[in-house]
C-alpha cells in the first residue's frame, strides 16, 4: 500500500500528483484497489448501426472490457443518452462536423446517434446491464449539452455524474478504461481521471477502437501526456510494476 507522493519535480506537464519511486511511477494492482470504466460501449457507435456513428471494430471490444475487470474490485461504466431533439443533431442542411454556435456545452455536429429507447443506446451484448455495473453514467441527456468525458455533464467541468467522487470513496488507485471512441469520449474521461489526485489511469489499447487514425494517435499522445499508461491488451496488466515517468 503507497502513499499519493508530491508531483516529481520538473514534471510540469501533469496535472496531477503520482506515486513515484526514482524515475519510475508505481502502479497499484491489488484488486481491492482498481476499478475499471466501460466509456460508451454502445451498439450506436460500432458497424450494428451504420446510419448512425459506426467506429470500424466497435462491435470487437466486449471481451477485452470483460477481461480487464477480472483485474478490479469495481466497474463502472457509461453510456450516451440522447434526445431526437438536440441541437448537436446533424442534417442534410448542417451535417456532420459542421460547427454549433450559442451553446456552451456543444462543439459540432453528429449524426443522430444513441438516442434513448433505440437500439443504438444499448449497451453491446455480452457486457454486464448497467443496473450490474458497481457504478453507471448516463450523459449527454440535455438536447443542449453534448459531454465526451463521462466524469461532467458539462464542459467547463463544473457538474459532477459523481463517477470521481464514487472512485475516491472507494479508495480506488488505479482505474483501467476501455471504450468507444478512443479519440472523443475515452479521450476525455481519462484526461478527466488523470486529474484526481493519486490515481495511475491505464488505457487498454485492445478494449478501445477509434473514428480516424490520425485522431487517435493525437489522443494516445495527450493521454501519455497527461501521465495515462497504455497497453495494447487487458493481459498486460499482469506486467505491469512502474512506468517510467
Amino acid at each position: 500500500m503507497y502513499t499519493p507522493s508530491p508531483m516529481k519535480p520538473g514534471s510540469g506537464s501533469r496535472l496531477h500528483t503520482k506515486p513515484y519511486k526514482g524515475d519510475t511511477m508505481v502502479i497499484d494492482k491489488n484488486p481491492q484497489y482498481v476499478a475499471t470504466f466501460d466509456v460508451d460501449p454502445q451498439n450506436g457507435f460500432t458497424p450494428l448501426c451504420p446510419g448512425e456513428l459506426p467506429v470500424a471494430g466497435g462491435d470487437e471490444i466486449i471481451r477485452e472490457l470483460n477481461e480487464q475487470a477480472k483485474y478490479a474490485r469495481y466497474r463502472l461504466g457509461s453510456k450516451d443518452a440522447h434526445s431526437l431533439s438536440a441541437v448537436y443533431n446533424a442534417t442534410e442542411v448542417e451535417p456532420q462536423f459542421t460547427p454549433v454556435n450559442g451553446y456552451p456545452d456543444v462543439d459540432i455536429k453528429w449524426n443522430p446517434h444513441c438516442i434513448i429507447g433505440t437500439y443504438g443506446a444499448k449497451l453491446l451484448s455480452g457486457l454486464p446491464k448497467e443496473t450490474e455495473y458497481d457504478f453507471f453514467v448516463w450523459k449527454g441527456i440535455e438536447p443542449t449539452m453534448h459531454p465526451y468525458g463521462a466524469c461532467y455533464h458539462d464542459s467547463a467541468e463544473k457538474l459532477s455524474t459523481g463517477a470521481i467522487e464514487y472512485l475516491v470513496s472507494k479508495e480506488v488507485r488505479t482505474v483501467i478504461v476501455g471504450g468507444l471512441a478512443t479519440d472523443y469520449c475515452v479521450k476525455q474521461t481519462v484526461l478527466q481521471l488523470l486529474r484526481v489526485k493519486g490515481l495511475t489511469v491505464v488505457v487498454n489499447l485492445g478494449a478501445c477502437r477509434g473514428i480516424a487514425t490520425a485522431t487517435v494517435e493525437a489522443a494516445k499522445e495527450a493521454m501519455v501526456k497527461g501521465g495515462a499508461v497504455l497497453i495494447q491488451k487487458a493481459s498486460d496488466f499482469e506486467s505491469l510494476n512502474v512506468w517510467p515517468l
